[in-house]
């Protein structure tokens, strides 16, 4: 076999690896898949019409993003989150991008990110009348954007590292708890902290949102 040929079945073999990745975390994250799920490789790897050791590298992945867990016997399922395990999350996505609101608030330059977060609220405008998978990716887009604009390394990757926690947390109390999360306006209002150039106000809107966030969808419980 040629070098050109053994890339391009390299290639071949990571498309659908990312293909699989993509399906099953649009299934979890969309409770196609519900929580406590058993994953049979063979149900699987049939349904996606892929082998089962690429469907095994997809499920790996999975499994460092948080969407999955092994059990007994390393038997794989879909992650079950409880209700400290979703304040947990959103006390950790507070300090994280309230970090990120403040330093974006105190930067002299701070204009060009205001802008690329409006540009992310009117994406999130956009697809208020779509399918949820859409309306999800638009959410977690304004506020990976918000971390990413910092240029501080260290924050975005302490926050990418939890989007799989987070995914899982988004629709832990059902579609409607989950869209209302998504409002377009309290995202605007992060976005008007920043730019009012107070740092302190720009962290506390952050710490605020995501409280009401952690609220909506635990609300009282245990």
């Amino acid at each position: 076999m040629s070098v050109e040929s053994a890339s391009l079945l390299r290639l071949e073999k990571t498309s659908l690896r990312e293909q699989a990745l993509t399906a099953l975390r649009r299934a979890i994250t969309t409770g196609q898949l519900a929580p406590g799920t058993h994953l049979v490789e063979t149900d699987l790897s049939d349904a996606l019409q892929i082998s089962r050791g690429t469907l095994r590298e997809a499920m790996r992945q999975l499994q460092q993003e948080g969407l999955i867990s092994a059990g007994a016997r390393g038997r794989l399922s879909v992650r079950h989150l409880d209700a400290k395990e979703i304040r947990d999350i959103f006390d950790v996505r507070a300090a994280l991008e309230s970090l990120a609101a403040s330093e974006l608030a105190a930067s002299p330059d701070h204009a060009g990110a205001v802008a690329e977060l409006r540009k992310a609220v009117t994406n999130m405008e956009r697809w208020a009348a779509s399918n949820l998978d859409d309306r999800i990716e638009a959410d977690l887009k304004f506020h990976r954007t918000m971390c990413h604009l910092t240029g501080n390394e260290t924050l975005l990757h302490s926050w990418s590292s939890l989007e799989g926690s987070i995914r899982m947390s988004i629709m832990y109390a059902g579609v409607d708890r989950a869209l209302k999360n998504m409002d377009v306006k309290r995202h605007s209002e992060i976005v008007d902290a920043i730019e009012s150039g107070d740092a302190d106000k720009a962290a506390a809107t952050v710490r605020d949102h995501m409280a009401g966030a952690a609220k909506v969808l635990v609300g009282g419980t245990a």
